[in-house]
This record gives structure tokens, sequence and C-alpha cells, in this order.
């Protein structure tokens, strides 16, 4: 095989198993706990602000969905009418917005994660836990390679989308900033944490 089958081979299967992630994985339970009532967008905001502490702004939000700020404010609209964002001014910024999820949104996310996971489970089940683990860190170390070729290392690094991980390889491999670690080592609580615990 020549370089260049092997490199047509490889992005055909890689292809075909993003296609099969987000199409019969997530599109599908998404479908099964929300109806048509929740678009994978909107699903992914509610996911930036469960895992960035509920410190998100609408300008987080639209960085995230790459989008612009009025686009994701009346993104942001839909969700709070839906009852399942919460919006309030930050003190002392009229201009921002923080959000922070409803009971009902938290209860859609683990419906959506629990679904998502049974899916998930009946199609890795003949697999092992070891050959997965190997995908797994195959798949971030080579992901890693190819966006050191083209990325500024100092990107805001989103690749993850809903599936953030604390320890995260392609974060390392592939030299970019997380925006999820940002937004919980920038809000204020930590800030002033940060501050009492420095010397005087």
């Amino acid at each position: 095989m020549t370089t260049s089958e092997l490199t047509n081979e490889f992005l055909s299967s890689a292809r075909v198993f993003a296609w099969s992630v987000r199409e019969v994985l997530e599109r599908i339970a998404l479908r099964e706990v929300a109806g048509d009532k929740l678009s994978f967008p909107q699903l992914k905001l509610l996911y930036l602000v469960a895992h960035t502490d509920e410190h998100t702004t609408v300008g987080d939000a639209a960085a995230f969905l790459g989008i612009s700020n009025a686009a994701a404010s009346k993104a942001v609209e839909k969700l709070v009418r839906r009852r399942l964002l919460r919006r309030a001014e930050i003190q002392g910024d009229r201009r921002s917005s923080q959000l922070s999820l409803t009971e009902t949104s938290r209860r859609l996310l683990e419906a959506y994660e629990a679904d998502r996971d049974q899916r998930a489970a009946k199609a890795f089940a003949q697999f092992s836990i070891e050959e997965l683990g190997q995908a797994s860190e195959l798949l971030d170390r080579l992901a890693g390679v190819i966006v050191q070729q083209g990325a500024d290392p100092n990107q805001i690094c989103l690749q993850c989308e809903i599936y953030y991980r604390e320890k995260c390889r392609f974060g390392d491999l592939g030299r970019r900033n997380c925006f999820y670690q940002r937004r919980r080592i920038d809000r204020p609580d930590n800030l002033a944490a940060r501050s009492e615990e420095s010397p005087a």
C-alpha cells in the first residue's frame, strides 16, 4: 500500500468513525430524550455551562459555538424561555450575563448521558478495556500531531466539545490551552482564593 493509499484509507476510516459517533450515538440519544425540542448546538451550550462550574457568559457561549455574540444571545434566550438556562447580570457589569443550569436541564443532561452511554456500551462490548484504552490514546496522539502542523499553539482548545476530561492527552499533545480549565481557573471565587493564599 502506498503512502497516498494509506492516507486515504485512514482519513476515510476517521470520517466514518466520527460520523457514526455523531449520528448514531449522539443525535439518536438526543432525539430519544428531547425529541425535536433541543438541537445539538443547544446541548453543547448546556454542557459548556455544566463543565465550567456555571461561570459562563454569553461571550463564552459565542466563542464555544463559533458564532457572534448576538447569535449566542439569541440561543441563550431560547434556552432561558424553555427553562433550561438561567441568566443573571454580573455584579458591576450590566452588559454581561452569567449563565447557570436549571433543574430541568440537569435532568435532561443526565438522561442524555445515560442513553448515549448505554448505546456506546452495546457497541463497545465486543472490545476489551485494553483495546478501547489503546484506541483512545492512539486517536489523541494522531490528533495532536495533526493539530501541531497547522494550528496556533496558543489557540483556545474546544476540540472535545462536550467530552471534557480533567486529564486530556490531546491538550498536551496538541499544545493548546483548555477553555474549560481556563474558565475554572479564572472564575471570581478562584481568583479570590488565590489572592488570599498569596503572601503579603
